[in-house]
């Protein structure tokens, strides 16, 4: 059997191209069947977190006629950061990557965007911010995701009307869609579901940006959960690589997303425009409403709310969507 080469949405401004995957060892279980249920989806979910990396193994960027090497790390994950020597076109487009076994070429598609000139850019978290996951409740949780297949897990109302608005907003051209991330504390091996599930939403296309692979069933029971610090390190890298645009970060204070943003804000007073914190329990964190209330001394617009009504009419309001 073939190794498998994954690849990931990248990204690209007028210097430099990011792209990135994994190499998987081969294995029997095949595609990940999401619209399968109960315990069928259970064992989708569970095969997701068997999975084995190559380490070491050599892969290929193919890019303006040449082709350039590297290695996957030791968990099987590989990141070309090229400098570019000519300019790339704005919105999404393919790039290729392969790997060879047997001397057989493995080569597989993935995308990358170069966000259309423009002055926003969009941050979101995904479990319990627009995903509904339970993360406070940690026997729910590991019950939704292993019982609730990809057509019966819910999104927040109102959700997608309003960050289709922050897609579009400032535009008046609505295929030149906003830079949109998902920075999530949910592991690489959960990319095809959230890929699947945004789409079938008809939430932004969005670059994803996810906690390192997991390899074992005992990892699986600690999904989503650990230090958080790998998404501050994302959301600063995400900042530096796109300095011009005005951010709005979107979480919710499930877990650490109000502090975690109240850092962002402080080491990027100029940059950061709004921030959204969604209510996930029937009453506000003091803590949070504390950090959302530091963060707007800073100058910087907040909601902390309960539906996203609430956020749709505060974006209104301070002029971010029409």
């Amino acid at each position: 059997m073939k190794p498998i080469l994954r690849l990931y949405r990248g990204y690209a401004n007028e210097e430099e191209l990011i792209v990135f995957g994994h190499v998987f060892r081969p294995n029997n279980t095949g595609d990940y069947e999401f619209e399968k249920k109960r315990f069928k989806n259970a064992r989708s979910i569970l095969n997701m977190f068997r999975v084995k990396t190559i380490p070491n193994a050599e892969v290929f960027l193919e890019l303006n006629g040449e082709k350039i090497r590297t290695k996957t790390l030791k968990d099987g994950y590989f990141k070309f950061c090229i400098p570019l020597k000519h300019e790339l076109s704005y919105g999404w487009t393919d790039y290729y990557v392969s790997t060879y076994y047997n001397n057989e070429e493995i080569r597989e598609k993935g995308t990358y965007v170069r966000p259309h000139e423009g002055n926003l850019g969009f941050i979101s978290d995904i479990d319990d911010t627009f995903l509904v996951s339970h993360t406070r409740n940690f026997f729910k949780k590991i019950y939704i995701l292993l019982f609730k297949n990809i057509n019966s897990r819910h999104i927040f109302e109102d959700v997608v009307p309003h960050y289709q608005g922050l897609s579009t907003a400032g535009r008046y051209n609505k295929e030149e869609q906003n830079a949109f991330f998902y920075v999530s504390s949910s592991e690489w091996n959960l990319y095809n579901f959230i890929v699947k599930f945004t789409a079938k939403h008809q939430l932004p296309r969005a670059v994803l940006l996810l906690k390192d692979i997991k390899t074992s069933l005992t990892d699986f029971l600690v999904t989503g959960r650990g230090n958080h610090g790998h998404k501050f390190d994302k959301i600063k890298h995400i900042l530096e690589f796109y300095p011009h645009l005005q951010y709005t970060l979107l979480g919710d204070d499930s877990q650490h997303d109000p502090y975690l943003y109240e850092d962002v804000c402080k080491i990027f007073p100029l940059t950061v425009k709004a921030v959204y914190i969604r209510q996930t329990g029937a009453h506000k964190k003091v803590k949070a409403e504390k950090a959302v209330k530091n963060i707007e001394s800073m100058g910087v617009a907040t909601c902390y709310f309960k539906d996203s009504s609430e956020a749709i009419a505060h974006s209104k309001k301070i002029g971010l969507i029409k």
